[in-house]
């Protein structure tokens, strides 16, 4: 009897606290924790509405590429909700190059051209295919992938994330867009050190 009565218990207090906690609107001026951002108390509409993968992203850059995020920094509905999105958009020789997004698996959907795309395994099997409007592609959290732009006109994809702040490391710019010194890179990568010091002159690294 007594085991009913906290079950009963139990389950009230449980479904209190689901409708209590239907959602977290992300207070941005708050601190971010691993957890996510605290919740905001005045909460409207507009909270749950975002209307920037509308237009296209400005592809005028090193890489031809332009990715415009509705992560929860740009998105305070999606905090505490597992998920996100985003617009890629390549220009004519576009590309993402290899990365990866430590907090999240993607999943990539073409609207628009033609997108090469790819992941490495952790046993360094590659699997990549040359994707056309409708295909979707999914790439597992933490693993390095890449996309490019495989037709002759602009393309366009939107991605969704397990994650409301995936994370994102871009190989190249890791390697050599700081400061790590060029005979590290050298050892480490068995590239010379003229390769190293060209990469560098290209994305910025110093040292």
């Amino acid at each position: 009897m007594l085991l009913a009565i906290l079950f009963i218990f139990s389950f009230l207090f449980s479904s209190s606290n689901a409708l209590v906690g239907d959602f977290c609107v992300a207070d941005l001026k708050g601190l971010q924790s691993p957890a996510g951002y605290s919740c905001k108390t005045a909460v409207t509409v507009d909270d749950f509405v975002f209307s920037g993968l509308a237009a296209a992203g400005n592809t005028s850059n090193l890489i031809k590429a332009a990715v415009t995020p509705a992560f929860v920094a740009q998105f305070p509905g999606v905090n505490g909700l597992g998920l996100s999105m985003a617009r890629l958009d390549l220009a004519v020789d576009g590309v993402v190059p290899m990365h990866t997004h430590p907090a999240g698996s993607e999943i990539l959907l073409v609207v628009q051209g033609s997108i090469c795309a790819g992941f490495i395994s952790s046993a360094n099997v590659v699997y990549f295919k040359s994707l056309k409007r409708g295909d979707i592609m999914v790439f597992p959290q933490g693993l390095l992938h890449f996309q490019f732009n495989a037709g002759k006109s602009p393309a366009v994809a939107f991605v969704s994330f397990s994650s409301p702040s995936p994370g994102l490391q871009i190989l190249d710019f890791a390697l050599f867009a700081n400061d790590l010194p060029s005979d590290i890179i050298v050892k480490t990568t068995f590239l010379d050190k003229a390769q190293v010091k060209k990469l560098k002159a290209v994305l910025g690294g110093t040292a």
